[in-house]
């Protein structure tokens, strides 16, 4: 996938948050609710989170380079970790408009009107967030993703404002829709909480998902009846990239050829059970006791056998 096709769905994104922005505007202006207020603020991180997924999707695609041999791929944990920043943000400023209508209730005019209003925008948001969704999970966009789950959360929210606007309309009673905010509020802070800690683990190297990591364990353990060993398996994620090390152990008789086949081939199995996945294989000789301890990220030195045969 291009970056060109991956950026439109970016844009469409960013087209969603300005429409739903306005019509959210307008049944807050309506009504004057407060929770209706809370939704068309989250509506702005949508569009900020919209904006900078864009700008990052530009940079994950660039070729990787003298300064960065691995690629650029890391560069949508900085999407969705910003796009969580900015819905802690907004959860705050939606806890102190409710705090302040708690305190000083007021009624609610045109609930009819900004309910209607308010459900156009919220299917705008579901419908741009199942494409997002889709479009993230086949081209392996976490930025993609991260959208369209905040979409999502998005209409659900939606959803627990319009029943608290409705109960208050049904009701009377004023309090519940600046009580119905707060929990709006604490549910933006759940999400954003969980793009954060995703966006971190991304960008502290987290390994592959259990069910891939096995899939590289399965194919290596095919081939120890092959008469090899194996160890130091290490797997990461970087954004739509993923990385497989590992040490092959052979027996020390084989030639340089002979290892080498192997190990590609090793690689070549991996990559077809995980397309995205740059394999590397190291080779060392299975009777070589310093072969097995080079396991961890800081090799202890071994010391060196004297040639005897001099």
């Amino acid at each position: 996938m291009t970056h060109e096709s991956l950026t439109r769905y970016a844009w469409l994104s960013i087209a969603a948050a300005l429409a739903t922005i306005l019509l959210k505007g307008l049944a807050w202006w309506l009504t004057g609710s407060v929770g209706l207020l809370s939704d068309a603020l989250e509506s702005f991180v949508n569009l900020a989170g919209a904006i900078v997924t864009l700008l990052m999707l530009g940079v994950a695609a660039l070729p990787e380079d003298d300064n960065h041999a691995f690629g650029h791929t890391k560069a949508e944990y900085f999407a969705s970790g910003f796009e969580g920043v900015l819905i802690l943000l907004a959860a705050a400023a939606i806890a102190v408009a409710a705090t302040d209508r708690l305190i000083h209730p007021q009624p609610l005019q045109q609930v009819g009107a900004g309910l209607a209003v308010s459900v156009v925008a919220s299917l705008i948001n579901f419908g741009v967030a199942r494409v997002l969704l889709r479009a993230g999970r086949r081209y392996h966009s976490i930025a993609l993703e991260a959208d369209a789950h905040h979409l999502m959360t998005d209409v659900w929210t939606s959803a627990g404002v319009l029943v608290g606007v409705a109960a208050v309309a049904a009701t009377g009673w004023q309090w519940l829709d600046p009580l119905l905010a707060l929990a709006v509020a604490a549910n933006i802070v759940w999400t954003g909480w969980k793009l954060l800690h995703r966006s971190a683990e991304g960008l502290m190297d987290a390994a592959l998902p259990a069910e891939q990591h096995q899939v590289v364990v399965q194919v290596l353990e095919r081939h120890r009846g092959d008469g090899l060993d194996y160890h130091a398996l290490r797997t990461r994620q970087a954004g739509a990239r993923q990385f497989v090390s590992v040490h092959v152990l052979v027996p020390g008789a084989w030639t340089v050829a002979r290892g080498h086949d192997l190990a590609e081939r090793i690689e070549v199995e991996i990559r077809d059970l995980l397309p995205r996945a740059t394999v590397t294989t190291h080779i060392e000789p299975l009777e070589d006791a310093a072969s097995w301890h080079d396991v961890g990220l800081d090799r202890q030195p071994q010391p060196v056998a004297k040639d005897t045969t001099s």
